[in-house]
């Protein structure tokens, strides 16, 4: 069943491939255009000597509550033989490309079904020899980045984000967690990437046409319950934002 998860619970599931268990999810690369995660950044544990890989969310083939597994249709020599990554370096344009080059994936740049969960794909033999072109513009974002930025209202800061809520079938982000606490402590509220204006990555600072006030007397999320149908129709009629729109809102920008 579709749900939407905190991206700091996914961080307690294990990921196995076909073979074997593999890590666990540090981080996401998300696309601060579309709102789509692009990559789980997952430390692979001492089988590969505490290396990071990148793992692409279409990779993905289940969820498992009870063990708390996230299973992937991949297997370990596969990840093995992946392009390495840095952490000091953002991912390029040119690792991406020997990224979807390695698993035998058309890059999601130059797909039609943006941002959607694509079959699983068995990588080739040999890498393809066609040339494969580079993303127009990437948009990449580290979401250890992001975490800690500040929120600003139309008249004035309020608190910072504390987390990203992810919809686990498009693994889109659903909602930014924003904790208030510097300015009433202890709650916690949700606002919809749609409603943010602009994104200061140099400021680290989000800004939403949103007023203050409006934003305190949110309803209140509890990071321990499942976000419902009933709950998002609460905080959209709270904001006085359409469900609508904001579906409308994300095809556009697919289609783009």
């Amino acid at each position: 069943m579709r749900q939407a998860r905190r991206l700091d619970d996914l961080k307690a599931y294990a990921l196995f491939a076909r073979d074997g268990e593999v890590g666990k999810i540090e981080r996401v690369y998300f696309d601060d255009n579309k709102w789509i995660v692009r990559y789980f950044v997952v430390h692979a544990g001492g089988w590969l000597l505490g290396r990071d890989v990148l793992i692409a969310p279409r990779s993905v083939t289940g969820l498992d509550e009870d063990n708390k597994r996230i299973e992937l249709d991949l297997r370990r020599e596969q990840l093995e033989n992946a392009p390495p990554i840095s952490r000091e370096r953002p991912v390029s344009q040119h690792y991406e490309i020997e990224f979807h080059r390695h698993y035998g994936w058309p890059p999601y740049w130059e797909t039609s079904e943006f941002g959607m969960p694509m079959p699983p794909i068995e990588p080739p033999v040999a890498p393809p020899t066609e040339p494969v072109s580079a993303p127009e513009d990437p948009h990449l974002r580290d979401s250890g980045e992001v975490l800690g930025y500040h929120l600003q209202a139309q008249d004035g800061e309020l608190g910072h984000v504390n987390d990203l809520v992810l919809d686990d079938q498009d693994w889109s982000i659903r909602y930014f967690v924003v904790d208030t606490r510097t300015w009433w402590p202890g709650k916690k509220v949700l606002i919809a990437p749609t409603w943010i204006e602009r994104v200061s990555w140099t400021d680290r600072a989000i800004f939403v046409d949103l007023g203050r006030e409006l934003i305190r007397t949110a309803p209140a999320y509890d990071p321990d319950q499942i976000i419902g149908h009933d709950d998002e129709v609460r905080l959209y009629a709270h904001y006085g934002k359409s469900m609508q729109d904001t579906k409308a809102s994300r095809r556009e920008k697919d289609d783009r």
